[in-house]
């Protein structure tokens, strides 16, 4: 069996890697050239974009922003999953806040910014805190503006002044005071199977995930219930089939969804050291229609993204429960280069390791790891 998928970064490679064992071959589809690769070494596969969607079994994604061209003749083939919808729900703020006000699903106050003239407006609507995102291209922390007092109105508004919002509109959305961003990641295959992972916790550090920790700490019955509700009308709106990300702000007892990715996600790599069945395993299984595998963790785990940093000592391999990833990519600025899973028995076990970490990885790029394991200690 084959899966192509488009793109060809590291969330490839991981669907790869995970394919082997059950005799599924990955190829990538590379979305600048159109050219099919391998989504490990990147060396070129002989055969043209059409003959490898002729071949594949399924077709998917491991990123939102495929050039909607490529979607559509993925679409065309009745292979894509998730669907064409889903995929450019997550790709496009503007759909995805309608999406998630069609369904009710509660999210952050925000209005949409088609003309200049609408951000005159924008604190007496929204307040003088106010985050704003590009709509479409926007991630780890690019494509944001923030305004933190009514002050800045005239400065935020230069910024943007060139910007054609016709084109590519803006989400002004109100900053809430959350006590923690939450993610929930599950799956769904075409039977409408419907499997969760533990709902995950993210901290992050200038708009990038640095540190991910599942099961989040301190979670009730009421917000486990209250995320898998929201993920399960979301899948069954759309008829979903693969892994779905949804990133949520608690509030108190109250969970607000921040945003929505239509693929496997960065806060659910901890899954392949902590979980039962990988993330990267239960995609494949979705998209081929077969039974999902098991999603419960086996451990309290954190994943540490290694970001800007092109080498790391190997003391960290000696740090018990310490599994490095590299992504095999050229160094620069902001760029998740890899990630470390870092599994134990207890969260206090947990901050242990990552106390041992932190002393064995330079701290510019890891500028979170030292309040997690303190926070983890205090558990």
């Amino acid at each position: 069996m084959r899966v192509l998928v488009y793109g060809d970064g590291q969330l490839a490679q991981m669907l790869n890697l995970a394919g082997v064992p059950l005799g599924i071959d990955v190829a990538a589809v590379n979305v600048k050239d159109h050219s099919i690769v391998n989504p490990v070494d990147k060396a070129p596969r002989t055969e043209s974009l059409k003959q490898a969607i002729t071949d594949a079994k399924a077709l998917t994604v491991e990123f939102e922003h495929v050039p909607v061209g490529l979607l559509e003749d993925a679409d065309a083939s009745g292979k894509l999953h998730p669907s064409f919808t889903a995929i450019r729900i997550g790709a496009d703020r503007v759909l995805e806040k309608r999406f998630l006000e069609r369904l009710q699903i509660p999210n952050c106050r925000h209005q949409i910014i088609t003309e200049h003239s609408q951000l005159d407006n924008i604190v007496a609507e929204l307040g003088e805190k106010v985050i704003i995102k590009a709509s479409l291209d926007g991630y780890d922390g690019y494509g944001q503006w923030r305004l933190k007092a009514a002050s800045q109105l005239p400065e935020l508004k230069a910024q943007l002044a060139d910007l054609d919002l016709g084109a590519v509109p803006l989400i002004a959305e109100q900053m809430v005071s959350f006590e923690r961003e939450l993610s929930l990641i599950g799956a769904r295959n075409a039977q409408g199977q419907v499997n969760f992972y533990p709902l995950a916790e993210n901290r992050h550090h200038e708009g990038q995930l640095h540190v991910s920790v599942a099961p989040a700490p301190k979670l009730t019955e009421e917000l486990t219930q209250q995320a898998q509700q929201i993920f399960t009308t979301i899948v069954e709106d759309l008829d979903y089939v693969g892994v779905l990300a949804v990133e949520m702000f608690q509030i108190g007892e109250r969970l607000i969804v921040n945003e929505l990715a239509p693929r496997v996600h960065n806060s659910g790599h901890w899954s392949i050291h902590g979980a039962e069945t990988s993330q990267f395993e239960n995609q494949l299984r979705a998209v081929l229609n077969l039974p999902l595998g098991d999603m419960s963790a086996h451990s309290v785990s954190a994943m540490v993204n290694i970001i800007g940093c092109g080498s790391i000592a190997k003391e960290v391999l000696a740090v018990p429960g310490c599994h490095l990833h590299w992504y095999g990519k050229t160094v620069r600025a902001k760029r998740k280069m890899g990630h470390i899973n870092v599994v134990a028995e207890s969260y206090a076990q947990l901050a242990q390791r990552l106390d041992e970490l932190a002393g064995l990885l330079p701290l510019e790029f890891f500028p979170v790891l030292e309040d997690e394991a303190q926070r983890l200690a205090e558990q």
